[in-house]
C-alpha cells in the first residue's frame, strides 16, 4: 500500500509552478464529447480522476492521447452512450459527463458517482434542470437512465443553491440544445467560466459566467479547439499553507490572484505578507502565525470550502484560537480526528471546528479520509517534529499532481513509499 513518508520540522522555501486545475479540467473533458472532432487540452495535471475521465472517454469510444501535460481528444467515433458503474463509483465529478452525452446522443445511463464522502451531494438538481429540458428520467436498479425523446430545448432554470456541478451539466446540455436557456441564482466559480470559454472557443453561444445569471443559447453542433486549463486555485493554498506553517518564503507561478482573494485574506490575518504580481504570488511568513478569529466557507466568491481543511491543518500552530464555520458540506470534518495525532488541539460541534493553536506539533502516523483532508494531514506533518506516514493516499492522488515532488522541490524531506 503506498504512503507519503515525511520528515518533519524544515522550513518551506522556494518556487514552484502551480497545476492546472482539477475541477477545471474535468468537466472540459466531458465537454468535448460535444464537439465531435478533435481537441487539445493544455495544462492538464496528472491526477487519477484525470485519468479516470480519459478512461471514460475511451470507454464511450472517443480517441484520447496524453502528451505530456496536454490531452488530445477525438470524439468523432463516439459509439456509446453508457458509462459503466465502476468508472461512476472512482470519480464524483463523473455526474458531470450527464449533461455532454446527452447533448451528443440524446440518451445517457449512468449509476450513482463515487468520489469522497462529505455527507449527502444529492444530483436532484441536475435532474430537475435536465427534465426541464426535455429529459425523461427513470431510475432502474441502480442506473439512471435518461433520453430526450423530443430533443433536448431551452428553457429558464432556477437553482435552489448555487450548484457548480448542475449549473456545468446544465451549460453542457443547454449548448446544442434548441433555443436558449437561462441559469438562474448561477454558481459564479471560475472553473464554471473556463468550460464556457472551451465551449465558446468550440462555437457555443454562453454568456454572463461569473454573475449569478448565466444564458445559453444553443447552436447546431460544435467542432473541436485548443484549450488551456486555468491554475488550480485550491492546489495554490495548499502550498502557501505549508510554507506559512513552517514560516517560510514562497513564490507561486501561474497562478490568477483574482481567483484566491478570499484566500489571500485568512494568509494576511494570520500576519503573512501576500504580494500578487501579474500570475505571480509571493508570501512571506511570520516566525509564528497568528490566530484568525473566524472563517466561513461560502460560495464562490466567499472562502472555498475545498481549502477549508488546509487551512485548519496551518491554524493548529497558530498564536491562539480560531474558528472555522463550514456552510457547505456536512461531514467535511472527518479528517480531525486523523489532525489530532499530530497533537493538534481541535474541537467540533456540528459544522463548526474551533482551533487552540499549540507551539509545536508531533509526528504521526495518519490515514486519508478524503481528498482535502489528506491535504491537511500532509501539511500537519510537514510542521511536525519527527516522521511521519501518510496512509491512503489514493484521496490526495485525486488532486495533486506530485505532491511529494513540489514539496520537496521546496525543502520538505517527503518521499513517496510504494
Amino acid at each position: 500500500m503506498s504512503a507519503i513518508i515525511i520528515n518533519g520540522g524544515n522550513r518551506l522555501s522556494g518556487e514552484l509552478n502551480i497545476q492546472g486545475a482539477k475541477n477545471s479540467v474535468l468537466p472540459v473533458l466531458a465537454a468535448t464529447v460535444l464537439c465531435g472532432g478533435e481537441c487539445v487540452i493544455h495544462n492538464c495535471p496528472e491526477l487519477s480522476d484525470v485519468e479516470t475521465s480519459i478512461r471514460i472517454l475511451a470507454h464511450l469510444g472517443c480517441f484520447c492521447l496524453r502528451d505530456g501535460n496536454s490531452i488530445i481528444v477525438n470524439s468523432s467515433g463516439m459509439n456509446s452512450f453508457e458509462i459503466p458503474d465502476v468508472l461512476m463509483r472512482e470519480m464524483r465529478s463523473s455526474v458531470v459527463f450527464l449533461g455532454a452525452i446527452i447533448g451528443r446522443t440524446g440518451r445517457a445511463v449512468i449509476s450513482s458517482p463515487g468520489g469522497c464522502e462529505l455527507g449527502p451531494r444529492p444530483i436532484d438538481l441536475h435532474l430537475d434542470a435536465l427534465s426541464k429540458m426535455g429529459v425523461v428520467i427513470k431510475e432502474e436498479r441502480g442506473f439512471l437512465n435518461c433520453t430526450a425523446p423530443g430533443g433536448l430545448h431551452g428553457a429558464e432554470i432556477h437553482l435552489s443553491f448555487p450548484s457548480v456541478g448542475a449549473t456545468e451539466n446544465i451549460i453542457l446540455a443547454a449548448a446544442v440544445a434548441k433555443g436558449s436557456t437561462v441559469i438562474h441564482n448561477a454558481a459564479k466559480e471560475p472553473e464554471i467560466s473556463d468550460l464556457a470559454d472551451f465551449l465558446n472557443s468550440a462555437g457555443a453561444r454562453i454568456y454572463g459566467c461569473g454573475s449569478d445569471t448565466i444564458e445559453i443559447h444553443g447552436v447546431n453542433s460544435l467542432n473541436g479547439t485548443e484549450h488551456t486549463i486555468i491554475p488550480d486555485r485550491i492546489a495554490a493554498a495548499t502550498y502557501m499553507a505549508a510554507a506559512a506553517v513552517t514560516g517560510g518564503t514562497l513564490t507561486l507561478n501561474n497562478v490568477m490572484p483574482s481567483h484566491l482573494v478570499a484566500v489571500m485574506w485568512v494568509f494576511r490575518e494570520c500576519g503573512c505578507v501576500v504580494e500578487p504580481y501579474g500570475k505571480t504570488i509571493v508570501l512571506r511568513a511570520p516566525e509564528r502565525l497568528k490566530r484568525v478569529p473566524t472563517v466561513r466557507s461560502q460560495v464562490y466568491p466567499g472562502f472555498p470550502t475545498d481549502a477549508g481543511p488546509i487551512v485548519i491543518a496551518m491554524l493548529t500552530k497558530a498564536d491562539g484560537t480560531s474558528v472555522f464555520a463550514e456552510n457547505i458540506f456536512q461531514n467535511r470534518f472527518r479528517y480531525i480526528d486523523e489532525l489530532r495525532r499530530f497533537g493538534a488541539k481541535i474541537k467540533t460541534e456540528d459544522r463548526v471546528a474551533v482551533v487552540e493553536g499549540v507551539p509545536r506539533l508531533s509526528a504521526a502516523d495518519a490515514e486519508c479520509t478524503d481528498l482535502r483532508g489528506g491535504a491537511a494531514l500532509v501539511i500537519a506533518a510537514l510542521a511536525a517534529n519527527g516522521t511521519s506516514e501518510i496512509t491512503q493516499i489514493q484521496h490526495i492522488e485525486r488532486g495533486y499532481d506530485n505532491i511529494t515532488g513540489c514539496f520537496s522541490s521546496i525543502g520538505a524531506d517527503i518521499s513517496l513509499k510504494k
